[in-house]
């Protein structure tokens, strides 16, 4: 089976972070989930790296953090998707934490089906360069 990377970096402080990152973090447990029987019949199998980030990177570019990138790529590239920021809390404190706006809608937290939606697309993709190889 070919792995399908998936890499998420989010801020953890005392190994504490902010509910936003920690809702982004159970929605990819979950679309991992889901990715592994979905992607089977491809051949590829998803391959989840954590990453963290201290506080000293964090506060130099606090949008690195609830970042995930997929197959290589920013998960926003996958989906044709902008990035903006918004007033974030906790072990965050009051900075601009990363967002995600897709169709339309912003998101603080990335909800399951649109991890699922980018991993779906990076596979395909993956997937169709191969076979034309």
């Amino acid at each position: 089976m070919k792995a399908l990377p998936i890499v998420w970096q989010r801020l953890v402080m005392n190994g504490a972070t902010c509910p936003r990152c920690s809702d982004t973090g159970n929605a990819l447990q979950e679309a991992v989930q889901a990715l592994t029987e979905a992607l089977a019949p491809l051949g590829m199998v998803p391959e989840l790296e954590l990453r963290e980030l201290d506080e000293t990177g964090f506060r130099a570019e606090p949008s690195a953090s609830n970042r995930v990138w997929i197959a290589g790529r920013p998960m926003e590239d996958w989906l044709q998707a902008s990035v903006g920021s918004s007033p974030c809390c906790s072990v965050c404190g009051d900075a601009e934490c990363r967002t995600m706006a897709v169709d339309g809608q912003t998101f603080e937290a990335i909800p399951q089906e649109l991890l699922v939606k980018a991993a779906l697309i990076a596979a395909l993709t993956l997937h169709s360069s191969q076979v034309r190889e």
